[in-house]
Order: structure tokens, then sequence, then C-alpha cells
């Protein structure tokens, strides 16, 4: 899983552009987290009912009219849901222009409609998705059903009820293969069918999440203060006065893409930016159990040269990849991948006894967390701790990358690699002590001393890494 991060992004509703934070999935103490900026407040009931109910409590996510207003917030309040996240302080003391989203975490819950009645191209499909996405993910963390200590809840009872039908259907699942699951005459009657569901079922999906939105940013903004949606778009970002240096521990120089690198593109869980998986949880969760039957599983890896997915399997406890001679095949997107494994070009995973059933599947390779290496990410990240920005990230944050270069170098035979992860060098004594104290933070002198070391694994990494069209 990719290291704790905060990602600035924008809800259109009602023609008004709310911003707000979203903490993509990330590992605390063993449990998986996601969050976005906001809190629970209690609602009151309606004392002109008859017989009134007791207060309750609702879940919601603070909206702001501009990114200033939001960095105003951060910089000001500490009773919110992202307080305690590891990389609050950086985000606490960024300014407007760093927390103004980028154009892939604009969400117009409003242009839903149009989108469905485009052509399906890759823009269309895409934005959509992501759309989709994003609305599951606020559902996931607004729902306060889990919380309701009442044993008569029927087990799968949720305050999303629209939201749950609407990820399930299979043809919105397929959104999250890409433009591919939209050509051809199925791909027309697919596109067809996803647009008759959210006739059906959008304005109810937008009512229930409307609830949970708050547009008086905690109390700091006036929903009077929101322009229309297309003045906002007009509007240039004006950065206020930078913050103290000295205050929150904001490390100079530092920006929304150093504190929350993490992107997603349309879809789920993406590690970094870049990556090509835009998946919903439902459909990896769906993929994972042919893919766990066959003992093959889809790996996606990100490097400087882009971001690519492949397969990779064990024989006899070594790692072996959908490749030759020591080279790795990557595929642009899952859907890349698939025809290639549908083609009769022979490869060093070609002998092993579950391949026929993999040739012969229609099922998308489709990689989950676990098997996502951003390279890159830890490079980044490093140089940030280097250059001041210590307690960012801990030793943990090793595991996952360096367990993905292990398999590689160990396919491709790179004996360099294994000298630099081995234990006497710097890399290897971090390692050994992320398995002792994974919680243990970074400081810059350990950061400066592991930067070049990692790069050097990352180039001859990538040297044996072949992007395949």
């Amino acid at each position: 899983m990719a290291r704790p991060s905060i990602v600035p992004i924008a809800l259109t509703l009602d023609d008004r552009t709310g911003y707000t934070l979203w903490a993509p999935p990330w590992e605390e103490d063993g449990e998986e987290w996601q969050a976005f900026l906001g809190t629970t407040v209690e609602v009151r009931a309606d004392i002109n009912d008859d017989d009134p109910d007791s207060p309750t409590q609702r879940a919601v996510v603070h909206l702001f009219p501009s990114p200033a207003a939001l960095a105003a917030f951060c910089r000001s309040r500490g009773d919110h849901d992202l307080a305690d996240h590891p990389v609050w302080p950086v985000v606490a003391g960024l300014g407007a222009a760093d927390l103004t989203p980028d154009e892939d975490h604009r969400f117009d819950l409003d242009g839903v409609y149009d989108i469905a009645a485009e052509n399906p191209d890759r823009w269309a499909v895409d934005e959509l998705a992501a759309t989709v996405d994003i609305v599951g993910r606020l559902a996931e963390c607004l729902d306060a059903t889990d919380d309701e200590d009442d044993d008569d809840l029927d087990e799968d009872e949720t305050e999303f009820e629209a939201v749950a039908e609407l990820v399930a259907k299979p043809e919105i699942g397929s959104l999250g293969l890409g433009v591919e699951a939209f050509v051809g005459r199925s791909g027309e009657d697919a596109w067809i069918g996803v647009g008759s569901i959210l006739d059906d079922l959008w304005e109810d999906v937008v009512e229930e999440l409307s609830e949970h939105f708050d547009w008086t940013g905690g109390g700091t903004v006036s929903p009077d203060d929101y322009p229309s949606a297309s003045e906002a778009q007009d509007e240039p970002v004006e950065d206020e006065e930078p913050a103290d240096e000295a205050d929150e521990g904001v490390p100079a120089g530092a920006t929304a893409a150093s504190a929350a690198s993490a992107t997603s593109a349309a879809g789920v869980s993406t590690i970094a930016r870049g990556s090509r998986v835009t998946a919903s949880p439902a459909a990896v969760a769906a993929a994972a159990e042919f893919w766990e039957a066959v003992g093959i599983l889809p790996v996606e890896v990100v490097v400087p040269d882009g971001a690519g997915v492949t397969l990779r399997c064990y024989v006899d406890d070594v790692a072996r990849f959908l490749g030759r001679d020591g080279e790795v095949f990557l595929f642009d997107t899952p859907a890349d991948l698939a025809r290639y494994i549908a083609g009769d070009e022979r490869h060093d995973l070609s002998e092993i006894a579950s391949w026929p059933e993999v040739g012969d599947t229609d099922t998308p390779p489709l990689p989950a967390d676990q098997d996502r290496y951003d390279l890159t990410e830890l490079s980044e990240v490093l140089g940030e701790v280097a250059d001041g920005a210590p307690g960012l990230v801990t030793h943990g944050a090793l595991a996952q990358p360096v367990e993905g270069v292990r398999d590689l170098a160990e396919y491709a035979g790179l004996t360099r690699v294994e000298e630099l992860l081995s234990p006497s060098a710097p890399l290897g004594r971090a390692l050994a002590r992320a398995d002792r104290e994974p919680g243990a933070a970074l400081t810059a002198s350990d950061a400066a001393t592991l930067r070049p070391a990692w790069d050097e694994v990352v180039t001859t990494v990538s040297g044996a890494l072949v992007f395949r069209s």
C-alpha cells in the first residue's frame, strides 16, 4: 500500500463547487483507513413531530467555496477526521495554490447525465468511472450504519442504499475496465445500460450524499459564499500570505504534490502518479478470485519511465514474471495486457500448468493493492525527508516497494540490486529495522543515506522492464 497521503479534491453539485481533502487508503497499526476532511455532527430531532426521535449522529464532509478558504480552515482547525493523519502537519501549512485540485480530482456530480449521453470515448469513460468511484468512497466513509449499537440491524443495511445498488451493477463495474469495455455491439449495449442505470438511480444517489455535505466548511463560511460552478472554474487561484515556517513543523518548499502524492486516476486506490489501473474495489476483488485460483497474479509497477501491469507467479518460491530472457513485459493498461495474454507469443509463463486457463479467461488482470509497487514514490519521499521533513514516513514504508524489486531482481538476475539490499548495506540495515520497528520514523540523515542507494536500485530494475504496446 502507498504511504499515507492527502489529496485536494473538488465536488460540483447543484451548480456550486466545493473544495475539500481526501486521504486515500493507508495502513496504520495493521488496519486500512480512508477518510475525507469532515467530522460527525449531531442532528437534532424534529420537535414538531408527534413522536420525535432522539438526536442522531451524522458524518459530514466539510466543503469550502475556494482553495483559499480550505487552506485557512486547515491552518486554524484541528477538530476534524484528518487531524491524526500522518501527514496532516505538512498539509496544515500549505496555501491555496497547493490545495487546488488537479483535473483528475475534480468530480462533477451535476454532469453525469451529460457524460453518459456522449459517445463512450476514453475521456467520457474515465470521467464517469472516476465520479462513480469517488461517490462510492464517500458513501463508504460517511456510512455510520456499522457504528449503530443495534442487534436488529440487517448485516447488509446501509445509509446509502442507492449508492450500494449503483456500484453493484455489472454495467457500472465495466467502467473500471476502460474504454475497451464499450467497443463493438456488446460495448454499445453496455454503454446504453450505464445510462439507463444512472437514469434510474443517480437522483437517489445524489440525495443520499447531499445530506452529508457540509457547505458551511465547519461553520467557517456561508452557502451564499459559493459562486456558480461556471464562475468558480474561471476564478484564478490567489494564494494567501505564506504560513510562518515555524508553524506546525512544515518543511520549506512543501507542496500538495509532496504532501499528497498518491492520486487516483479513474478508479480505485491507485498507488501513485501515473497508475493505469482504473477499476473499482469490487471489480478488483471479483477478479482476484480467478487469479488467485490459477496462482498467477497481476502486478503493477511504477518507475520513472511510466506505469505498467504484468503477471507474476512463483515456481519453487522463485519469482517468475511475464517476460523472456530476464526481461519483464509491462503493458499500459489491464486491457492491453489481456489482449497480449490472448495471443500466442511464447514467454516464461507459457509452461505454467495453469496458463491455458489464463489464456482462455475473460477475467481482467487487475492488480490487488498488495501487488502494486510504486518505486518512484519512495524516491520522492526520501528526498522530502532528506530536505527537512523528518517524521513524514516510517521505516515500514520500505517494505512493499522492496518486496517488488526483490522479485524483479531475482527474475532478471540483477545481482547489483541484491548487493544494495544486503544486510550490511544501508538499505539492508534500514529493512532490518523496518522488521523490528516498522513504526520508527525515518530521519533526515536516514533518508540522505538511503536515497542514492534506492535510486540506483530503481535505475537497475528499470533496465529489465520492457514496455509493450
